[in-house]
């Protein structure tokens, strides 16, 4: 039977995918709440820029997340249509191993942050606000988000990308709610934006769990799954796959890491809090818009590994077009408008001074570009993690990160008052033109591959 198209397997998974990534957003919302709720002055600008450094950290958890959620689900579908009853045991406890690693690693990082933040960080204000935004934050991942890692792994190997759907609709409801009560009933300011964030996602792992169960008790009770088989190392069947996978995403959080360090160590002092929450303003849109190209690529990887299975790799490439071809459509259809209709808006409701609403506006129509830059770049990658080849996924990756976008971004920094775009703008034209030039060299690899096979 032939399987469904890449945008009828990516719609529900665009819709979840945009939902998680909309904590963002309601976090960010609040935090510009604060300074006229508490009364400091620069308060919301520092809450924004201590949840733009907190960004690049969360998105090292996302990594870790997807990677090791990838890994689990391929092994655990092909497992199923296998019927091999022993091996989907196996990967089910191997994987608690993996989630217990990475909660001690993650409660390291957050300890780190709670000890070490306010020495790091110049603006002693900015600083307390990232000890507790950050600390919170990212030791919450470790304590909730890795538990999800199991039951999502479960609901997609079972095809149900709506159950992931529904199980982010949970989580965001119930952060806002959270939001409103812990910030403007309790007042508990940006500890209470982070607890929000961490409790709301417990709905959804509650969720996950409850349809997981409902997939899984069918399959148990049927009694067909009784081909025998085991892996000798489970754990690294798992990791083979997640860490190559996890890696993309953890160069991005590098990226994004090395931007915020340039603006803070060579920023003016008097500019460097508004740049700092401008970048954030940025960094955000762009990853919530890229939730659509991360999304198909999610879909594509299985769609991918099917076709190979059944021999018809022109097929994937088929969908593998189309899927580019959509991407490049939402971003001049979709993207471009609402960066320049809404851009000013968004960048007034987030901030607190002319100076960063002024600068957070500027790049704004730097979105549209990136975004339609990037979006080959994710779904090649799913060709060759469907293709069960992650090693030139891996060596793009690296390429794009330390040769494209790093050093393209630090001469936009520098080169930028001299192109009469400022050093934010010239930020974001090198972070465009790096990632153009790493979707261009893995999509003619991954065509080239899709040709040869």
């Amino acid at each position: 039977m032939k399987p469904p198209s890449i945008l009828r397997l990516a719609g529900p998974l665009i819709v979840s995918f945009w939902l998680r990534s909309a904590f963002a957003w309601v976090d960010a919302f609040f935090a510009a709440e604060l300074e006229q709720l508490d009364g400091v002055k620069g308060l919301g600008d520092a809450s924004l820029a201590a949840i733009g450094l907190a960004l690049p950290l969360e998105f090292i958890s996302i990594a870790c997340w997807v990677g090791a959620s990838n890994g689990l689900t391929a092994r655990l579908t092909a497992a199923m249509g296998a019927g091999e009853g022993d091996r989907i045991q196996q990967l089910k406890r191997a994987i608690l191993r993996v989630i217990l690693g990475l909660g001690l690693v993650f409660l390291l990082i957050a300890a780190s942050i709670w000890i070490w933040a306010e020495d790091w960080i110049a603006d002693p204000l900015v600083g307390r606000q990232f000890k507790l935004y950050g600390a919170v934050l990212i030791g919450g991942a470790a304590v909730t988000s890795f538990w999800a890692i199991l039951p999502d792994s479960v609901v997609k190997a079972h095809h149900d990308t709506r159950g992931t759907m529904w199980a982010g609709l949970l989580s965001t409801i119930t952060n806002v709610i959270l939001n409103a009560v812990f910030v403007f009933a309790f007042g508990w300011g940006i500890l209470g934006i982070a607890a929000s964030t961490v409790i709301g996602r417990l709905a959804g792992l509650a969720f996950a769990i409850y349809r997981a169960a409902g997939h899984e008790r069918p399959r148990i009770a049927a009694a067909k799954d009784d081909r025998p088989g085991v892996f000798d190392r489970p754990v690294r069947a798992i990791m083979v796959l997640a860490v190559p996978g996890g890696i993309t995403y953890l160069l991005m959080a590098i990226e994004s890491l090395a931007v915020l360090a340039l603006i803070e160590r060579m920023s003016p002092p008097d500019q460097t809090r508004s740049l700092l929450a401008a970048w954030s303003i940025f960094d955000r849109t762009l990853r919530f818009l890229l939730m659509p190209a991360i999304a198909c690529a999610v879909a594509l990887l299985p769609l991918t590994a099917r076709y190979q299975g059944m021999g018809d790799l022109a097929a994937a490439k088929r969908e593998y077009s189309t899927a580019i071809r959509a991407g490049l459509v939402f971003a001049v259809v979709a993207v471009l408008p609402l960066c320049v209709l809404l851009g000013p808006w968004l960048a007034r409701a987030l901030s607190d001074t002319p100076e960063t609403q002024a600068l957070a506006t500027s790049t704004m129509y730097w979105v549209p570009i990136a975004v339609a830059m990037g979006t080959p770049f994710f779904l090649a990658r799913s060709i060759f993690d469907g293709l069960q080849k992650p090693r030139p996924g891996l060596v793009a990756s690296i390429l794009r990160s330390f040769f494209f976008v790093g050093p393209l971004a630090v001469a936009g920094f520098f080169m930028g008052p001299a192109l009469g775009l400022g050093s934010l703008q010239g930020v974001c034209l090198g972070f465009a033109l790096g990632t153009a030039a790493g979707s261009l060299l893995l999509d003619r690899w991954a065509r080239s591959a899709l040709s040869r096979a």
